[in-house]
């Protein structure tokens, strides 16, 4: 039997459809105020048969910082999926997301090392990687160094992935996935697929950073792929980035914008801009009592350039990537016929014919 965390998210409603798709069961793990329609509406996404897919989850509540429910929902697991993590670039998150993202790795890693778990997949993020200075590309060894300008999230990532390789050291088997900037179609009000929102409804300003990106089909099919039985023994104990390759932003925008068949962002924000934009959202929360909109850890290092390599599963087990323009079409093509219809008006269901 395999377990999923985070099955509501982004990565976790995609691998659902895609073990629930291949007849397999699987337990999912839900806490009490879990949205699980989220994982219908990605299903209707690729296929019609959301019902008789659905019904092979079985749900079980629980939360990774209650380590005994951990224990309950382990009976009978021998395959871990981890996807569960906050994500969030508002400072005052960051002790919550260091707690939920490490200590609840940490009792994951903990209940599956107790149950005798034989396989466990970690979804890492390239914020766990460290940052290369002569302008090469970011590898699996590029490690991570502590510095005052890292993320909440970036700590957050790097000390949940030393809970798996601790785990590692105990006895655990497992592999870890860095995926780069994952695109896909979901919630679009968060996350990447906010992007593809913030561009119909007009985002003027791009930024000259460049970053690596990958389908979430991309990220769910190397998962599988790693963990099954002809794969795993040979790498597991390892990480692996997944990334299938390097864009600006600027260009990403435009070919969002493309794709949504709205104009192009065409104001350049620069570092100072940035700043400055971040400052007043910040000072404007003190008066409104509200979140603000753009926060420092959201745009530092926008407009830096990273590469990253996705090549070590190519090598590994001649894992393929679709295309990035592909990716960004297919998204595009699904948030049309999700959020607008030509008409203007808001579709209640979409079936894209798509796949996974």
């Amino acid at each position: 039997m395999i377990l999923v965390t985070g099955g509501t998210g982004l990565v976790g409603a995609h691998l659902l459809y895609e073990l629930t798709s291949s007849g397999v069961r699987v337990k999912a793990l839900r806490r009490q105020q879990s949205n699980t329609a989220w994982v219908k509406k990605i299903f209707s996404y690729y296929t019609t048969e959301v019902e008789t897919l659905y019904s092979q989850i079985e749900w079980v509540e629980g939360d990774i910082l209650d380590y005994f429910s951990l224990e309950e929902a382990l009976k009978g697991v021998t395959s871990i999926y981890h996807c569960a993590a906050i994500v969030s670039f508002h400072g005052d998150d960051n002790d919550m997301m260091l707690n939920n993202n490490v200590k609840g790795t940490g009792n994951l890693i903990d209940a599956a090392l107790h149950n005798g778990v034989r396989r466990f997949c970690h979804v890492s993020s390239i914020a766990a990687l460290g940052k290369t200075q002569d302008g090469s590309k970011i590898t699996e060894e590029t490690y991570w160094t502590p510095s005052k300008r890292k993320s909440g999230y970036s700590l957050s990532k790097f000390f949940s992935e030393m809970e798996v390789w601790r785990g590692i050291e105990e006895g655990l088997d497992a592999v870890i996935v860095n995926p780069s900037i994952i695109m896909g179609p979901g919630n679009w009000d968060i996350g990447s697929p906010k992007l593809f929102q913030s561009i119909w409804k007009g985002l003027k300003y791009y930024t000259k950073g460049i970053s690596g990106f990958v389908d979430v089909r991309d990220v769910v099919k190397a998962m599988i792929m790693l963990m099954d039985d002809q794969h795993f023994e040979q790498v597991k104990n390892q990480r692996f980035i997944l990334n299938a390759g390097n864009m600006s932003y600027q260009d990403f925008f435009n070919k969002i914008a493309d794709g949504l068949n709205k104009p192009r962002p065409q104001n350049f924000a620069s570092d100072i801009k940035l700043h400055i934009a971040w400052r007043m959202a910040q000072a404007a929360s003190f008066f409104t009592w509200k979140r603000p909109v753009i926060t420092r850890d959201a745009v530092s290092g926008t407009n830096q350039k990273n590469h990253y390599s996705g090549e070590k599963i190519i090598g590994t087990t001649g894992f393929e990537y679709r295309s990035l323009d592909s990716s960004i079409a297919d998204i595009a093509e699904i948030f049309l016929k999700d959020v607008v219809l030509p008409s203007g008006k808001k579709e209640k269901s979409t079936k894209a014919k798509m796949t996974v």
